[in-house]
């Protein structure tokens, strides 16, 4: 069996720091390597694989203003698809533009839609929908108007995240700082039980971190910027629990997965997947409002951090989803 891995181009595949969708692109990727399917990744030209990499696009356009993100996006699918005849099957990681050359090759494509973000992007696959078969990433994130091939939620690497059996008094924020994320819900919360708050990730929304988080920070309430390798581990394992109050449909939420498997129990608003990933009382606690985020951070030291982590270990492993996605690309090419 012969793949073509299609990665974004935003980020490095696996990224530096941020890059969800190029590090679930690396994670099956490696995984299938180590299984013995043939793939070749097509990414950034900085990437680091186990698999055969090839690619255009010399650096990532979040990185690289000298990179044009819609030239040089349209050169990698070009690239790639130049090429469609060498291999058995085309799984595309990288949304909907791919989907525009799908009429043009008989080669069968995969799409992982990494979060179906509105009514908007449906013009791109509705119509493909008889030509590409769709991968959601949780059921909660399926849009009624599209057939999928297959449920299947990310998996991660166990071993990379270390278990903290203690963690601290402190809460945790971790991810994007824009409104959807509920950074400032994280904030009010962990002020109004007189906890401290450690933020991290990249700033993708500078007005709303201008209005919203810069002011509140203090000695309490901290801004790390983005973080990797075992600072990012110690950072998601060293907390009394993650905060991850959001304001949209979560399509999955990885941050959420990577804290519970380190020991961290997360509270979140019952929105999107959050309900699918997160065993309300067993690996964190479902809210609604503020009041029952604050109730629930009192009630975090009553969560097992053990438990959490066997439920990483069960249901969210990065062995389960590569056989998920073997299966799928067996039962496609028959």
């Amino acid at each position: 069996m012969k793949i073509a891995m299609l990665a974004p181009i935003a980020w490095r595949t696996p990224p530096r720091h941020y890059g969800p969708w190029e590090l679930v692109t690396s994670l099956l990727t490696e995984a299938l390597v180590a299984r013995g399917v043939d793939v070749t990744l097509f990414a950034t030209l900085d990437s680091v694989t186990a698999a055969t990499l090839d690619g255009v696009v010399p650096a990532p356009y979040s990185e690289d203003p000298s990179i044009d993100a819609k030239v040089w996006e349209y050169r990698h699918l070009s690239h790639l698809f130049a090429q469609r005849h060498r291999f058995d099957l085309i799984h595309n990681q990288a949304d909907f533009p791919a989907h525009a050359f799908a009429p043009l090759v008989d080669t069968p494509m995969v799409t992982t839609i990494h979060g179906f973000s509105s009514d908007r992007i449906l013009p791109m696959y509705a119509p493909y929908q008889d030509r590409v078969h769709y991968v959601a990433i949780s059921d909660a994130d399926r849009h009624p108007a599209l057939r999928y091939a297959a449920t299947i939620h990310h998996g991660i690497p166990l071993d990379d995240f270390a278990f903290d059996p203690v963690g601290s008094d402190d809460l945790l924020f971790f991810g994007r700082l824009h409104p959807d994320k509920g950074a400032a819900e994280a904030i009010a919360a962990a002020r109004a039980s007189g906890r401290a708050l450690d933020m991290y990730g990249i700033v993708q929304d500078q007005g709303y971190h201008d209005r919203a988080v810069a002011p509140e920070l203090d000695a309490d309430i901290r801004y790390h910027g983005a973080v990797g390798g075992q600072a990012r581990v110690r950072a998601l394992g060293g907390a009394r629990a993650l905060l991850h109050l959001i304001n949209f449909d979560e399509p999955f939420g990885l941050s959420v997965v990577e804290a519970m498997a380190c020991g961290t129990p997360v509270i979140a608003t019952r929105r999107g997947s959050m309900p699918e990933i997160i065993e309300d009382g067993v690996t964190g606690f479902l809210v609604d409002d503020l009041s029952g985020a604050i109730a629930a951070i009192e009630r975090a030291d009553t969560i097992d951090r053990a438990a959490c982590r066997r439920a990483v270990a069960d249901r969210f492993s990065i062995d389960r989803m590569a056989d998920a996605y073997i299966a799928l690309y067996r039962r496609i090419l028959g």
